[in-house]
């Protein structure tokens, strides 16, 4: 009976080997039996080696790419761990509105022009303080739409880059080293980031859609102006009118000047002071730039002499006289613009009343 048992555990564990080999060899049949060796595994790249193939790089971290079976929507994006990587190809378009004057190769003249560079402004009097009998301070704004004024906004170009006064001064701020004031007392100095800030605006991103499957193809990157270049047309001049008795005569002098930008703010048109530069530095660039002449080219004033010689129509918005509130005319008249021209008008009869009341004839 002992020996029946043991031959029958024998039986069966000889049919499980029989089994498992012919199960081990319907599993590996269809891969033909060769002679050759095994190859040997690939050696491990370094991980600086290894080509980035559907990686995004931003920063330090690595996003792997979208896969293709990915819907539309999503299409852009990849996961790296719990950070949401956008994919989206960004096009920049950052020109700035700031341009530098490009330089002639050759003399586009055919005359010699290079003694313009080397001109400077002629030497203020020398006024002095005690000889002061009577000053009295102006504020008052140049409308380059008005047709004398037209050649503040002549938009062509000569060696000296765009000859709008407007961005001739932007030109005096970036290359020749002119300094921006924030207020019309020269006590708060602009930066000049601040000032490209301004002219170029903010960036801005907008959304591209493709066409025809309506996905966001790619994402553009450029300057959103804050207001329109074109749109500064008004220049505010600050004077000071003195009588000086030692010379026996009325002077006025440019003290500062401001470009007038109109901002949108609430759906309303406000006009804005962008900065204010001091016009005795300008004069030194002024005296190098000539003014746009509609009937001959060749007979140019310069900018300088434009101002000194009182070649522009203006009209007054602010006096210092009888106005202990410094409130601008305006602001008197309760916002009546005909108004502010008759007061003004009244403000420059006052001052040629008073100057011709000095003398005796």
């Amino acid at each position: 009976m002992k020996k029946l048992m043991i031959l029958a555990c024998s039986m069966v564990g000889l049919i499980g080997l029989v089994n498992a080999q012919s199960a081990y060899k319907k599993k590996a049949g269809n891969a033909p039996a060769t002679n050759q060796p095994a190859p040997a595994p690939a050696a491990k790249q370094p991980a600086a080696a290894r080509p980035n193939r559907g990686i995004t790089q931003i920063g330090n971290a690595p996003a792997q790419a979208a896969n293709a079976n990915m819907n539309p929507a999503a299409a852009g994006n990849a996961a790296v761990g719990n950070v949401q990587v956008d994919t989206i190809p960004i096009e920049f378009d950052t020109t700035s509105r700031i341009q530098k004057p490009e330089l002639s190769l050759r003399n586009p003249f055919a005359t010699d022009r290079s003694q313009n560079r080397d001109r400077r402004p002629l030497e203020y009097e020398h006024l002095r303080e005690d000889d002061n009998m009577w000053s009295e301070f102006i504020w008052r704004e140049i409308d380059s739409r008005e047709k004398i004024n037209q050649s503040f906004n002549y938009p062509g170009a000569d060696e000296n880059g765009d000859r709008r006064f407007f961005s001739i001064l932007i030109n005096a701020i970036e290359n020749d080293s002119i300094v921006a004031f924030q207020d019309d007392m020269f006590t708060r100095p602009f930066s000049s980031d601040k000032i490209r800030q301004q002219i170029n605006g903010k960036l801005d991103t907008t959304d591209v859609t493709d066409i025809i499957s309506g996905a966001i193809a790619k994402k553009s990157v450029s300057f959103k102006p804050l207001f329109a270049f074109d749109s500064v047309y008004t220049f505010r001049l600050k004077e000071q009118v003195l009588f000086d008795k030692e010379a026996s005569r009325l002077f006025t002098r440019i003290i500062g000047i401001a470009p007038i930008a109109k901002f949108v703010v609430g759906g309303k048109s406000e006009p804005k002071a962008l900065f204010w530069l001091y016009y005795p530095d300008l004069r030194r660039v002024f005296a190098k730039l000539d003014v746009y002449n509609p009937r001959n080219y060749a007979s140019r004033m310069t900018w300088e002499e434009l101002f000194e010689s009182r070649y522009f129509s203006s009209y007054i918005v602010k006096t210092s006289a009888n106005n202990p509130q410094n409130r601008d005319l305006l602001q008197i008249v309760n916002g009546d613009k005909l108004l502010r021209l008759y007061q003004g008008q009244d403000i420059k009869n006052r001052i040629f009343d008073f100057e011709q009341n000095l003398w005796q004839y």
